[in-house]
Parts: structure tokens; sequence; C-alpha cells
């Protein structure tokens, strides 16, 4: 987070949305500081000839279910005038179907305070299994994942391909592996794996397959290197200042702290490979971590959203080593050059030309990202064009999703927003601590309208939120939200948008790629329109959202072709395949399964 007034150029962007229809300011082409491109390569007409028509904005509803679900959990993070630094970014999301049920299950990561965490008092984070009837059931005490600490991210993956997911969580000074041990409980393996990022502060973490060799690797986002007993004083010194005010101190003017790339050896332990590979040598501020195969060269690429430093693209050289191209490919500074606060990023591609985008949420009195995907290499910011950007200028933003909320086959975006200093509530700055959501319906032709306030109270609503996820939790065929929010409850919000789409979702299980089929690129074809997107469970801000691939179809009632590409280099192609369902896709043998939303219901009604 940047804690000092921005460059006017920013902030007179900001007012000229406020007094004209239109600011030019971020219409012209992006041009990135140290790039060697000179314009932006030409961007590809979005297929739009034979897309489904889009619902109207209001067909948007999203209804606050937390409660009548049986969520009851409070997120702890330091003290309520966030003192500290790390009292400002607790917030992880796990969703994952823990218990192989076919329903996707919720852990919550929990924080402290600083006085609890010297006295060795708990605040449990909490597991809550899916009832299958839109309710949950905390089981946090016997799955055993009570390892106590100031937690902040949470990270899914089967890293050792036994068919369940496992589970990593970050803490202020170190990480914790469990493993899965298939009977609805977990152990801490974190010494004999080799990962427990000791001294670190994680943020951020994510498993993906960078060598293809058949086994998740894990990379975890560092942020600060704090001393608990010389923490900086609050409002102490230029870098401890928000327009003039005090707050917390950070993050520049304090030490990074690098992350950390783990090699899975395949036998239960991982390698640090970090030094060995040349990873974040200048020990930036991670924030945010994400696993995508932007140049669709088979081998996976990671991106980074730092904080008050440039964020970091590593292209895979598919020789098990990277090369860092963030400035080159146009995602490591703003349009005009500055280093912004990366927090969370997402990647799907937003205008179905086949290629993955990128989201990034940045510091207030700054915009958002989009960045297109421009087929050779390189990114253009469309944030400007594509109307996301001016809109979220005073937006503090943190999570960030892409999902198809409405299933008309265009995807849309989520962004949970809040404030990292309390102390703005009390002066005229045009910001808020707590914050509205932001959502975002793809009008196709590469824009966007924000239609958060028409999608109903939950979305209204100011939250200062932090971890953002989601899912099919009633495997009915609409994505879910849920998000985290500081020192509160976290809000499950229902998808009830009134839609004539089809879907179809799909799972994958890797034989020779990694169990989880992470970093599989799935192109669907349906009435003349490709949808593409590839299998992760891991990105936004600390969190890991439903790893199973969901398609929205729109007026179409089949796909008429599916395409599997897997990590090991195998393809699997699979036709006419009837919409509503969900598909699940093994390696090698293409559809084992298929079951319908009313299946699924008819099947647990019987129980």
């Amino acid at each position: 987070m940047i804690a000092f007034r921005p460059p006017m150029g920013v902030l007179a962007a900001a007012a000229c949305l406020i007094f004209l229809a239109v600011c030019v300011t971020f219409a012209g082409p992006v041009q990135q500081k140290q790039s060697r491109r000179s314009t932006p390569a030409a961007r590809p007409p979005a297929k739009t000839a034979s897309a489904p028509s889009a619902p109207p904005a209001k067909t948007a509803q999203f209804v606050d279910v937390t409660r009548a679900g049986g969520i009851d959990f409070h997120l702890t993070c330091g003290s309520l005038d966030k003192r500290y630094i790390m009292e400002t970014m607790c917030g992880g999301i796990a969703v994952f179907d823990y218990d192989n049920d076919g329903w996707m299950d919720i852990f919550l990561v929990n924080g402290s305070t600083l006085d609890d965490l010297r006295a060795g008092k708990c605040h449990p984070s909490k597991l809550y299994r899916n009832n299958h009837d839109d309710t949950f059931t905390d089981v946090t005490t016997k799955s055993g994942l009570t390892h106590c600490g100031w937690s902040f991210g949470a990270a899914v993956g089967d890293y050792d391909n036994d068919g369940w997911e496992d589970l990593y969580i970050t803490y202020l000074d170190s990480a914790v592996l469990y493993h899965n041990n298939r009977d609805g409980t977990f152990v801490d393996v974190t010494a004999k794996a080799g990962v427990g990022n000791p001294g670190r502060w994680g943020t951020s973490a994510a498993f993906g397959d960078y060598d293809n060799d058949g086994y998740l690797d894990l990379y975890v986002a560092n942020y600060v290197d704090l001393d608990l007993n010389h923490l900086p004083e609050f409002g102490s010194g230029p870098f401890c200042q928000y327009r003039g005010i005090p707050v917390s101190c950070g993050p520049r003017g304090l030490k990074g702290s690098r992350d950390r790339l783990y090699h899975n050896n395949g036998d239960g332990t991982f390698t640090d490979v970090t030094e060995k590979l040349n990873i974040d040598s200048g020990s930036y501020y991670g924030l945010g971590v994400l696993w995508l195969d932007y140049d669709k060269d088979g081998c996976l690429d990671l991106y980074v959203a730092d904080d008050s430093s440039p964020s970091m693209l590593y292209h895979n050289n598919c020789k098990g080593n990277f090369t860092e191209v963030g400035a080159e490919a146009g995602v490591a500074y703003s349009a005009d050059g500055r280093e912004q606060a990366g927090m969370g990023i997402d990647s799907a591609d937003y205008d179905n030309d086949g290629w993955p985008d990128i989201v990034k949420t940045n510091f207030s009195d700054d915009t958002n990202n989009l960045y297109h995907n421009d087929q050779n290499g390189e990114f253009t910011d469309m944030a400007g064009p594509a109307a996301v950007g001016p809109i979220s200028i005073p937006f503090l933003g943190f999570g960030a999703k892409f999902f198809d909320f409405d299933n008309d086959g265009w995807q849309d975006i989520f962004i949970a927003n809040g404030h990292v200093n309390p102390q703005v509530d009390g002066h005229s700055f045009g910001v808020t601590y707590a914050e509205r959501p932001l959502l975002f319906h793809n009008l196709k032709a590469g824009k966007f309208e924000e239609i958060a306030s028409h999608g109903g109270l939950a979305l209204s609503r100011r939250y200062v939120a932090r971890g953002a996820a989601t899912a099919d939790f009633l495997n009915s065929g609409q994505q879910d939200l849920l998000i985290s929010v500081l020192d509160g409850s976290p809000v499950l919000l229902r998808n009830q948008s009134k839609t004539s789409g089809h879907w179809l979702r799909i799972k994958t299980v890797g034989t020779r790629s990694n169990r989880d089929g992470f970093g599989a690129r799935v192109e669907i074809r349906e009435g003349g329109l490709t949808e593409y997107n590839e299998v992760r469970a891991n990105s936004s801000f600390e969190s890991a959202s439903d790893p199973r691939l969901h398609f929205g179809l729109g007026a179409a009632t089949q796909a008429d072709s599916i395409v599997v590409r897997w990590p090991s280099g195998k393809t699997d192609t699979i036709g006419n395949e009837a919409a509503d369902q969900e598909l699940v896709i093994e390696e090698g043998r293409g559809v084992i399964s298929r079951q319908s939303a009313r299946d699924r219901q008819q099947r647990h009604t019987a129980r």
C-alpha cells in the first residue's frame, strides 16, 4: 500500500471524471516504463457475430446468505485503528472440496492481535463443510486444522497426486502445509515437506507445475521483513503519512521480504529454488500470485502483483527456468511509468479471442489494470477504454475475480474493496475506510458496465473487504461470491440473477499431468463462439476459488466441441456435450462422468 499522495496526473484524471463525461487521460495507447515496444499490437476484434445477446444488467441479483447458511466467523486482524501494517492485510479464503463429495467447502483464515499473539491466545481459522442444502457445518476441530498464529493467505492443491486436495496457509513468520488424510482430517507435514517459509511474512501463495513433471510446485509471495519487537511507530515518518495524516508505516521505508519458489520433488518434499532461478531478487512487496500460460506454449508462467514496486512477470522458458519480462510485456508499471500498489490478480479471456488476459487491483487514487493479451508476448492496459479503470479511482481494491455471473458466455469482473487506513473517515478525502464492491458486467466488444448498485442490497453495502473467491456452492449452474471482511464476518453472496443462459462445468483429472490438471488449457466452442480458460485454484488476493471451470453458454443448448490441452502435452477432444451439466474429464480418456444439476439434487434428496 502507498501511504502518500499520488502524482497529480492521477488526481487530475479523477477530477476530470467528476466534471466531464469522458476523460482522455485513459484513452491513449499504453506506454510501459522500460518497455522495448513503441506502440501496442493491433487488438484482435472480439468474436461477437454469433454470440448470444446479453441479458439486461438489472438481472444481476446477489443475496447475503451467510448467517442463514450457518457461517459464524469473525476475522480478527490487530487493533481497530490499524497502527501497524500487518493489521491491514488479513483475509484469506480457500474454497475447495476437502472431502471429495462433489460440493465446495469453505476455509476461512484468521489473524490475531499483537497482545494475543505474544500471549499465545488463538483466534482459530475455520473449516466449513458443505451440507448440500445451502448450509454449512463447522468441522474445524475434527479436521485438525488448528495451528495457532497470525495467518494471512491460503492455497489449495493436490501436491502428492493422491486425489485429495491439500492446504497451505501463510503466517506472519512462517507457513504450514496440511496433508489431506482422506478421512476428513489433515496433518501438518510442513517440516517434512520443507515449505515452512521460516521467518517470513507470507501473503498469497499458489500451486502450479512449472516444469511439467506432473507434480505441483509452490510459489509464496512474501511482503515485509518485520521485527515484532521493533515495529515502526505509527505516523512517525514520511512513509507513515497518507495525505498529511498519520497512519501505519509502510511498505515503503520497510525492508521487503523475498518471495520463495519451492520445487516439488515428487516424494512429499520440496526444494527451495528461489536463488537458483533468480526469483524476486529485488525482494519486492509481494501480495498477489497467479500461474498462467500467457503465451500458450504449454509451460506455466508466473505473474506477481507487488505493492509499491514493479509487478513481475516470469516467462517460463520451458527449460526449468524463467526470464522476468514484466516491463517488456507491459505489466510492470502504470501506463505513465509509475510503480503501482498491486494487490489482487486473476486471469481469463474477457473478449473471447482465445488468449488469457489479466485483471489487477491497486491502491485508491489510482486505476485498476485490465491487461489485454496482444498475442505477441505483450499486453495493453485497456482499463480506460473498457470502462473498468476510471470508476475504480476512489476505491482501494483487493480481491479480484473473473466469472460469468449471468452465463452469457462472457467473463464479468468482481472487485472486493476496502481501504487500509481507518483514519480516512475523519477527513474529506473523497475516500472511505469501508467501500462497496464493484461488479463489472461484460457488454462484449471490449466494454464493461459497473452494476453492483443494481445487484441487490448486499452488493450496495460497504465493507472493509480483502479476499474474494467464486464457487458454485449449490452446484446449480450459477457462480456465487465469497468475500472476507476485516474485523468482521465474511459475506457469502448467493447468485440469484435471473438469466436464461445455459452453462457447462468441467473438472479435470490429470494422469501424466498433475492430478488437479492445474495449467490445462480448455477451449469450448458453441454456436460460433469460442471460450478459453485455464485450470487453477489460486488467484485473487490470498485466496483460492472453485477449481472447476465454469463456462456460460448463453442460448446454446450444447457445446459443439471441447478441447483440453494438458500440461503433459496430450490433447483430449470431445464433441457435442449437452449444456447444464458437469463433466469430469480425465487425461487420455475424455469424459468419465456426467452429472446435471437436477441429477445431483435428486441424489441428495434421496440420501
